[in-house]
């Protein structure tokens, strides 16, 4: 066994007494952070969870066809193969879903499988990603114009993970315009443990603003498809500004919880009780080092330039914030980040 595999198998020992379906056992409203691609590694979810855990993580996306190519056919290393290193958690982590996107039911119960395996305590599918490479699979948001393979993907991922963890399913409203009256039902038949409803429709990717009537319209289609029994918990996603903003939202629709996504850049303590305004600079500046030596570490198979789109993120509103970011945009690695970060702390008087 690889040590990626083999670390990730010995935290679900350490974390696990026997499987359940842990949305169950979360306090509502249940937060969770949103997948994101080139955000959400390991390196930031480490960082999120040292400041302020929220109630789930989430991976960034991860084909399920990829990892069957790379490890079944080309017998990649664990090591040496990037999405096993997507994969890749900490203890500090739970719970968290690993996320698949796949238009094959044999690809997806692989996957699926092999995150049960590797001791996630979830799998989510993406039926809402907009990016037209997925969508040419027949994956992400494609999916809603194909009902019967969608059904067929959550009974798949479910048949792999053979009830030892939950199967959720991440969403939009609809394909070109809002079709959850038909769309919703057809995921519900099949039972996830939660389906996340980004509330705006493939066609309005993000140019417009996120329509929250429209997770209350899920809620609604949820309690008449499945009466007062419901099995399955319904979030909404979409343009959440602060937890306190969240609550509301959620309290709103009647939403069992919410997922924040852009929300996180810059603010790794959203989650906790502090206000980023009240942080001083110095912890700040110290949290996006620390950020950095983590990429490094952690996320070899990417280039370091990934981590800078979080310096803007990180480095506003302050004085001198604008020539810090620049100085900070020539670094290739953690050691000139923190070199540059102290040289600035050194000459600076403390802000918040």
């Amino acid at each position: 066994m690889t040590s990626v595999r083999r670390a990730c198998v010995q935290e679900r020992a350490r974390y696990h007494d026997k499987m359940q379906n842990f949305w169950t056992t979360l306090s509502k409203p249940i937060f969770a952070l949103a997948p994101m691609a080139d955000v959400t590694d390991t390196a930031f979810r480490r960082i999120i969870a040292s400041c302020g855990k929220p109630n789930v993580f989430f991976t960034e996306f991860v084909s399920a066809d990829g990892l069957y190519h790379t490890r079944e056919q080309q017998k990649l290393p664990d090591e040496q193969n990037p999405l096993m290193r997507d994969l890749l958690f900490s203890d500090g982590e739970h719970p968290i879903v690993a996320q698949l996107f796949s238009a094959h039911p044999d690809m997806l119960a692989y996957g699926a499988a092999l995150a049960a395996d590797m001791g996630f305590d979830g799998v989510d599918i993406n039926m809402g990603c907009p990016d037209r490479s997925i969508e040419k699979q027949g994956a992400g948001a494609a999916l809603m114009k194909d009902t019967a393979r969608a059904r067929t993907l959550i009974r798949a991922a479910k048949h792999g993970v053979r009830e030892r963890i939950p199967v959720s399913v991440k969403t939009r409203i609809g394909y070109n315009t809002n079709e959850l009256t038909t769309w919703l039902p057809e995921l519900l038949a099949e039972e996830p443990a939660a389906i996340t409803v980004h509330a705006r429709s493939r066609k309005e990717l993000s140019k417009v603003p996120a329509r929250w009537e429209h997770v209350a319209e899920a809620v609604e289609i949820r309690d008449r498809v499945q009466g007062k029994d419901s099995t399955t918990l319904v979030l909404g996603n979409g343009d959440l500004t602060d937890l306190s903003d969240a609550r509301t939202k959620a309290k709103e629709t009647g939403a069992d919880g919410a997922m924040l996504g852009r929300a996180i850049f810059g603010n790794p303590w959203l989650w906790s009780n502090r206000k980023r305004e009240d942080i001083l600079l110095s912890e700040r500046l110290g949290v996006l080092s620390k950020h950095c030596t983590l990429f490094e570490t952690l996320v070899t198979h990417k280039s370091f330039a990934v981590m800078k789109k979080h310096f803007k993120a990180y480095v506003t509103d302050f004085d001198g914030a604008k020539e810090l970011r620049m100085g900070l945009m020539q670094c290739n690695d953690a050691a000139c980040v923190t070199h540059t970060i102290n040289q600035f702390l050194a000459t600076t008087t403390e802000q918040h």
